[in-house]
């Protein structure tokens, strides 16, 4: 039998999501700020509560470490940019998306985007699958929706395996040798 494109892309984003898990439910509230390098990119508390991200323009040379507060920061931005754009909606601006900060808040941030997005999975059509996508490539008429359900896979795995490296490291730095 063969499996339709919409339904290999949700059991490639689900199976994405099961590793994802794995790294989410042994997170402790402290692992998020934890700076694993001198030269770190974090999430900082402005005075009024909200937490905002170390940002550069232009990438620097060389690129800081992340946190895992960073990181997921950045999966909820790109990933609530991209329902945006697969929703219709105007798109929000970087400074728009604001992290929940260290703990549950964010694990229940990163789940409720799981939800927004299984939602767009389960109503693509395989036509929809081939319209030109308006993101990442906003520019580019050659790259489809589907191009842009690959890349939230590649994009969401990427950042699974940086925060579960981080987690790893944090774990045997605290247990020593």
């Amino acid at each position: 039998m063969r499996e339709s494109p919409c339904a290999l892309s949700r059991w490639q984003f689900e199976f994405t999501w099961s590793l994802f898990e794995y790294h989410l439910e042994r997170l402790s509230p402290e692992d998020f700020l934890w700076e694993p390098a001198a030269l770190c990119w974090t999430m900082r508390p402005e005075e009024a509560g909200r937490w905002l991200p170390d940002w550069a323009e232009t990438e620097p040379d060389p690129v800081p470490v992340p946190t895992i507060g960073w990181v997921s920061w950045h999966i909820g931005w790109w990933w609530s940019v991209t329902l945006d754009h697969a929703r219709g909606r105007a798109p929000r601006e970087r400074t728009a998306v604001t992290w929940p900060g260290p703990g549950e808040p964010t694990l229940a941030w990163l789940r409720g985007l799981r939800t927004d997005w299984l939602a767009v999975l389960d109503e693509l059509t395989e036509d929809e699958l081939t319209a030109t996508a308006p993101f990442p490539w906003q520019h580019d008429h050659e790259h489809t929706v589907a191009h842009m359900v690959s890349w939230v896979n590649a994009e969401l795995l990427k950042n699974v395996a940086e925060i579960g490296q981080l987690r790893m490291l944090r774990a045997a730095e605290r247990h020593g040798p």
